[in-house]
């Protein structure tokens, strides 16, 4: 290709380092046909004649106000310098314009580019090293003329770099394929997908006389959604194509994003499609507005008090509720107070997204369902945004319910430092009667609260529908702190009634914290070590107290020690000794333990009787291992050493065996010698088994879904992960299998040999065989221990809800139930109790629902429990449907993605034929089926007993005592 195919546009802004990591990246593209052009402003003239050179890095500030002409200067400098390193590859063009805008340099760029594609980079912008190759290679065989692919943006401060979360969600952009129409891609123009990451046929360009506009501040959004409703057909990638996009600043570009995307709106395309502009409204509510109201925090009020004014005036937030309705609680509060112009009320609204369960306002009662604040909108719409019933702060008891405490006042009286503040009264203290009283608390940040000064709140009154307070401290006299490392003091109210104690801290503009001044400070240790507290605002926007050294000893002691702790030969200290930890937490990592273990530790004799047990990866006490270590205590086999493996927490394990961590050198240790080794899932694959140890597998459940080498996932996998899956299973010398379904399924997909196939059944399900039958010969009473424990009353039925795993969660983010769990709550709390159990590879949060309705047991070590005390099971997939079969109870399968779900994961046999009881795929479906329960149970019983027998054949209720026979007769296989 000797001709340009692709120009790239760079545009020249105040940072020349900017400006040199995108062209970088285009001179760096595999594709060679390739040119960047610089379009540069009239203000960037030409480099000075001294010969003086920009490098890599600038002695300055980049982009500095104060010096705007050395700033030209260096990047026109870089400009010349990468020009002059490639110049095939790299053209100056100089924008003739007076006010050169970023969208009048790209429109220059546009005009000046000389490629049959034209890419345009953002300040910063980098493309991916194949980017360019990959949309030309899509162009060019999809015949469009517009190609675009995924694209990063930095999420902050040291942030990794993120998609845009929308964009994630749609997986837009997770196959390649051409898009005909647009409703077949609608994120292209609802998510604002185009603003970077394409490439488009100048002759588009040229034909529709596309350019940005530049009379907008984000003309970006408007280009892109122009492209999309012009190209036609578009072309998609999954490949990176753009990294290093500046970090969205919601509250700094809101004119910008709102002049943009009521320009958008009013494009040809979306007034002649409603759906797909109240689509890009709901989204534009969504992506930008909702983080502006997470910003609000840290606004100042006259900044707040523009951002709610602009909002306020723009017709999609101001005329339709509606597109709001669908929206979190909070995000619809925030949203409508921003409708209104409500500045303070969005601080406040703004201020609880980022703390779940935090009440920031007045709440309000009414026919049963709780309002954001007192004064409500006569508009039933509006009155809807602000319902937050489903937040159940009228469940919520006080000591879990944190407030906003609002200071109204930071000042200084004397040696006192005078606060005085303002809270929502939460509902819990609407009564007058109610006492109150509170404390101010100051924690000394690093001692993990063990250091903690308090104080009694001066005064406490009742204010309309808020609490005031007024307290004056001597922070000299209070705070003693030793002086050395505690020299930061958090305040915290904490407000005491009958009920309980909240705490929580104190919330502060930062220009209210100037009047405070210093305070006197008495370190104990010396006023070398500090003389005054100084009030500052933490980024959170929480008051904080630091300790200053103000006169001339403590200013001299401060300098000394930073001299000491930062000239040369400390310095090499400091890396002497961070280099020595790092080479230290070597030894700890997980590698280096595979390594010695599979190389020193296995070569070890093994310990005759010593057993490792470990269930579902040392994340509970519980599932057949349990059973079997119960067994075995109870035939008080002599000579029988236990030892038992947890993951996080040794909570809820047995105190009279070892106890040892999962993957720390105790337990490669226990591993290495024990003879016999127990568990339901497998120990760590890369861990050989010695030649003289027995590996009993219990394994965790009978399959619904495709397992093994049978499943998808598996198949995909390269030859050597095989290899070391089937190394990993070789290691089994018992398996236990409960019905000939396991070993048509689990046995043939993990390839286990006949011979160690042990058909007993499941030791966990020992109790439940003789618990069916102590319903059959006692009945259902008395309950077991357990409902006690978990405070559940006699005359109410219990459910348990056991969904199956649906992959883990991202970024420590918790997964969706597929149950509205609050739903169930409202509609069956006065019959039923439901139980809650989160797969143990998954985190799941529940709302906050009426006393006593809902209970979250996913942290119970034993399900078995649970089964026996279940009345009925709501699940999906998962494999405990098999279990609970052997009780003869209610069952119902809520499998709202049936069909998706068979589809991706593939299973052995179709739920909707086999199921023992109703499968229905919506919420009004199984809330029916709840009301009619006791039809369904007679309906299905037959269905049970056929269920239990075909998956359960083995169940014989002496598995536990089987499984312990076969491990200690058995011989490991060679």
């Amino acid at each position: 290709m000797s001709t340009v195919e692709i120009s790239c546009v760079v545009t020249a802004g105040a940072d020349p380092q900017a400006l040199r990591r995108s062209v970088e990246s285009v001179v760096a593209q595999t594709m060679r046909a390739t040119e960047a052009v610089v379009v540069l402003g009239l203000t960037v003239t030409a480099a000075p004649a001294t010969g003086r050179t920009t490098g890599r890095t600038t002695g300055r500030a980049v982009g500095s106000d104060d010096d705007p002409e050395s700033a030209a200067d260096d990047v026109r400098a870089v400009a010349d310098e990468l020009a002059a390193l490639d110049p095939a590859r790299v053209r100056i063009v100089t924008s003739g314009a007076e006010t050169p805008t970023t969208a009048v340099l790209r429109n220059h760029g546009l005009d000046q580019a000389r490629g049959r594609y034209v890419i345009v980079l953002g300040e910063g912008e980098r493309l991916q090293r194949d980017a360019c190759r990959n949309l030309w290679e899509a162009a060019e065989r999809s015949g469009t003329e517009l190609a675009a692919g995924r694209w990063t943006r930095r999420a902050g401060r040291r942030a990794k770099e993120q998609p845009p979360a929308r964009l994630v969600e749609s997986e837009l952009y997770a196959r390649s394929r051409t898009v005909e129409a647009l409703s077949e891609a609608p994120e292209l123009v609802v998510a604002d997908a185009l603003v970077t990451g394409f490439c488009v046929r100048t002759a588009l360009l040229e034909r529709e006389g596309l350019r940005y506009a530049e009379d907008l501040e984000r003309g970006e959004i408007l280009f892109g959604a122009q492209l999309a409703a012009t190209a036609g057909r578009i072309a998609l990638v999954p490949n990176l194509i753009v990294s290093g996009r500046a970090a969205d600043d919601p509250a700094g570009t809101l004119e910008g994003q709102l002049a943009a995307h009521v320009r958008v709106a009013q494009l040809p395309l979306l007034q002649g499609d409603t759906a797909l502009r109240e689509a890009r409204d709901r989204a534009f509510l969504a992506d930008q507005l909702v983080p502006l109201a997470r910003q609000f925090p840290r606004l100042d009020a006259d900044e707040r008090a523009r951002a709610a004014a602009l909002v306020a005036a723009l017709p999609a937030a101001r005329t339709d509720p509606d597109l709001r309705l669908d929206l979190p609680p909070l995000e619809r509060v925030c949203l409508q107070l921003l409708a209104d112009g409500d500045a303070e009320g969005a601080l406040a609204a703004g201020y609880a997204l980022g703390r779940p369960g935090a009440v920031t306002s007045a709440l309000s009662e009414r026919d049963g369902r709780v309002y954001w604040g007192t004064a409500l909108p006569d508009d039933p719409r509006a009155r809807a945004a602000l319902d937050v019933t489903e937040l159940g702060h009228q469940y919520q008891p006080l000591a879990d319910t944190p407030l906003l405490n609002h200071l109204t006042h930071c000042g200084q009286e004397g040696d006192r430092l005078v606060l005085e503040g303002r809270l929502p009264t939460p509902l819990q203290l609407r009564s007058s009667e109610v006492p109150l009283t509170a404390t101010l608390e100051f924690l000394v940040r690093g001692t993990d609260g063990r250091l903690v000064f308090r104080t009694p709140v001066d005064e406490v009154w009742r204010d309309s529908d808020a609490l005031r307070w007024r307290a004056a401290v001597d922070i000299g006299a209070l705070l003693r702190v030793g002086g050395a490392r505690d020299r930061v003091c958090d305040p915290h109210f904490a407000l005491h009634t009958p009920d309980g104690t909240t705490t929580g801290p104190l919330f502060l503009e930062r220009d209210r914290v100037e009047a405070a001044g210093h305070f006197r400070a008495r370190p104990r240790r010396g006023r070398l070590f500090g003389d005054s507290w100084k009030p500052y605002v933490t980024v959170k926007h929480h008051l904080a107290l630091q300790l200053h050294a103000r006169r001339r000893p403590g200013r001299l002691a401060a300098a000394a020690v930073h001299y000491l702790t930062h000239f040369r030969p400390a310095r090499k200290a400091k890396r002497l000794v961070k280099g020595v930890r790092r080479r230290f937490d070597r030894i700890f990592a997980r590698s280096v333990k595979t390594r010695v273990y599979n190389r020193l530790l296995i070569r070890l004799p093994v310990r005759k009787g010593s057993v490792v047990f470990e269930s579902h990866m040392g994340k509970c006490y519980g599932d057949s291992p349990r059973a079997i270590h119960e067994e075995l205590r109870a035939q008080g086999r002599r000579g029988v050493r236990c030892t038992w493996s947890y993951a996080t927490s040794a909570d809820g394990f047995p105190t009279d065996v070892t106890l040892v961590r999962r993957l720390s050198w105790r337990y490669l240790w226990a591993l290495a010698r024990a003879q016999y080794w127990v568990d339901n899932q497998g120990f760590p694959l890369d861990l050989k088994k010695p030649a003289a140890t027995t590996y009993l597998q219990t394994w965790h459940g009978s399959a619904y879904k495709r397992m093994g080498f049978a499943e998808s996932r598996i198949k995909a996998q390269n030859a050597s992960e095989r290899d070391k899956l089937s190394a990993a299973l070789a290691r089994f010398d018992h398996f236990l299998v409960r019905s000939e379904h396991d070993v048509a399924t689990l046995a043939r997909d993990y390839r286990q040999p006949a011979e160690s196939l042990v058909a007993c059944g499941y030791p966990r399900n020992d109790r439940l065989v003789r618990a069916r039958a102590a319903d059959e010969s006692q009945g259902r009473f008395p309950r077991p221990a357990v409902a006690s424990d978990l405070g559940i009353p006699d005359h109410r039925k219990v459910v348990l809800y056991a969904p199956t795993f649906r992959g883990m969660p991202k970024k420590g983010r918790t997964t969706q139930l597929p149950l509205d769990v609050r739903q169930f709550a409202e509609r069956f709390g006065d019959e039923y109790v439901l139980l809650v159990r989160a797969h143990y590879l998954e985190s799941a949060a529940l709302p906050v629902c009426p006393p006593g309705t809902v209970i979250d047991v996913s942290g119970h070590h034993d399900v078995s429990e649970l089964l026996c005390l279940a009345d009925a099971l709501i699940t999906d997939y998962s494999s405990i449907m098999f279990d609970y079969a052997l009780l003869d109870r209610p069952m119902v399968f809520f499998t709202p993605d049936l069909d998706a779900y068979v589809a991706e994961r593939g299973s052995y046999f179709d739920l909707r034929a086999e199921a023992p009881g109703p499968v229905v795929e919506t919420e009004g479906e199984l809330l029916r089926v709840m009301d009619e329960l006791k039809q369904s149970d007679a309906t299905h019983r037959a269905d049970r007993a056929r269920f239990a027998e075909k998956f359960g054949g083995y169940e014989s209720g002496q598995a536990a005592r089987t499984a312990l026979d076969v491990l200690f007769a058995g011989r490991p296989r060679r």
